[in-house]
């Protein structure tokens, strides 16, 4: 993505012109981490990177393990937002990393969530209502709901709706023409406010193949929504308890998703009630509790 390493190139150079006014800098790296981890090495300033996808996405290829393994080791500080990226991470890369989740603003979700929807999709009616929100990318994986979906067109009443952009979005569409699923699936480019579609669907569905902590997750339950979602590295299992909070599929099993999405049909109440004590468990994601521990980290630092 050309886009991206020309806003990594301008980000670097705005960096470099204020560690070099300032001394005693301390960076806090999002994006781009190694090559910030390169810059501190040459301008001589603290740094504290955040990671925030699971290694099992790029940890295979050798030498991107490699360039990671080493200078992952320049960092002062090295934070992930989930337990079980946390041990992926330290076993692979040699490290010893602190887990900070993703400070969830509960507040800001339910207030967006009230604004009107303007879709032919999601009107009250008796269809189970079902969401995909996420890039249209290989690690997304929105194919294996299209499938699980395909499997189960002519057994339940249900209409989809994919939000999101990228690379694979041409694909998705020929799939549903293809399959003939027009009528059922709506794919959907980018919203900037998603909150309303969450809390005008059923069940959230997420597919990934990998992840860290899944933001969209943690939105559905605090809408109080059922969520169905891959056992992928990391976030799922961590978030709803190993299938406690929700039902969990292996990466890629479309049959078995879609065995999960009939199981939500004819177990809509129990459903709720996974749903509701999913909301229960939010707070440990909070965002004034995982925002000061950022801020203690930083001031540790320093």
């Amino acid at each position: 993505n050309v886009s991206k390493y020309f806003k990594y190139f301008k980000c670097l150079l705005l960096l470099i012109k204020e560690v070099l006014y300032k001394n005693d800098s301390l960076v806090f790296s999002f994006q781009a981490n190694i090559y910030c981890l390169i810059l501190s090495k040459i301008f001589n300033f603290k740094i504290i990177i955040r990671s925030n996808s699971s290694p099992s996405g790029w940890s295979k290829n050798y030498l991107k393990n490699l360039i990671f393994k080493i200078f992952f080791k320049f960092s002062d500080s090295i934070i992930v937002n989930s337990k079980q990226f946390k041990n992926e991470l330290d076993y692979k890369m040699d490290v010893k990393s602190k887990v900070i989740y993703n400070p969830l603003n509960k507040s800001e979700i339910i207030s967006k969530s009230k604004e009107i929807i303007k879709s032919i999709f999601l009107k009250k009616n008796k269809k189970i209502k079902i969401l995909n929100i996420g890039r249209y990318t290989d690690q997304k994986d929105q194919i294996t709901l299209l499938k699980a979906l395909n499997l189960i067109k002519n057994k339940i009443h249900f209409e989809a709706i994919f939000i999101g952009y990228g690379v694979n979005k041409k694909l998705l569409e020929n799939f549903i023409k293809n399959n003939k699923l027009k009528k059922q699936i709506k794919i959907l480019d980018y919203q900037y406010n998603p909150y309303k579609f969450i809390k005008n669907a059923d069940v959230l569905i997420l597919c990934s193949i990998y992840e860290g902590l899944p933001n969209v997750i943690l939105e559905a339950l605090t809408l109080k929504r059922f969520v169905i979602s891959s056992d992928c590295p990391t976030g799922p299992k961590e978030i709803l308890e190993s299938g406690k909070f929700g039902y969990l599929f292996k990466p890629r099993d479309f049959e078995k998703l879609s065995k999960l999405i009939m199981k939500y049909a004819k177990n809509k109440k129990k459903c709720k009630l996974k749903a509701l004590a999913g909301y229960k468990s939010l707070d440990r994601f909070d965002y004034q509790i995982n925002c000061n521990k950022y801020l203690n980290e930083i001031k540790n630092i320093k």
